[in-house]
């Protein structure tokens, strides 16, 4: 790819110096062929060719932050998790809740 595009730059600028070189020609105006017809056009075609390539470059950086995010919420679920509490059995009492304590009422005192 490369070296067609090398060519045409070199094609390019032949025809500038040919311009600017001719008797009629000005240095501007070989500058102005030479962007015209090297430059502007070879950039396009450039990015054009590359296309696909940005595209697998953009699709693997989406996967990779795709995937870091996955295993950052993974992790960050395991911590935030409680622990699973075990059903009671059916021969001891219920541990969720505290048993009641009885509490003998005070004296009344007649004033």
């Amino acid at each position: 790819m490369y070296i067609v595009v090398i060519a045409w730059i070199y094609v390019a600028l032949m025809m500038s110096v040919a311009e600017a070189a001719n008797t009629n020609g000005s240095v501007l105006g070989g500058i102005v062929t030479f962007i015209l017809y090297g430059i502007l056009p070879t950039a396009i075609i450039i990015y054009i060719m590359r296309t696909p390539h940005r595209k697998r470059v953009r699709l693997a950086l989406e996967r990779e932050a795709l995937e870091t995010h996955r295993l950052q919420n993974e992790h960050e679920m395991k911590v935030d998790l409680p622990k699973p509490v075990d059903p009671p059995k059916p021969d001891q009492p219920d541990q969720s809740e505290p048993p009641e304590q009885h509490h003998p009422k005070p004296p009344e005192t007649k004033p």
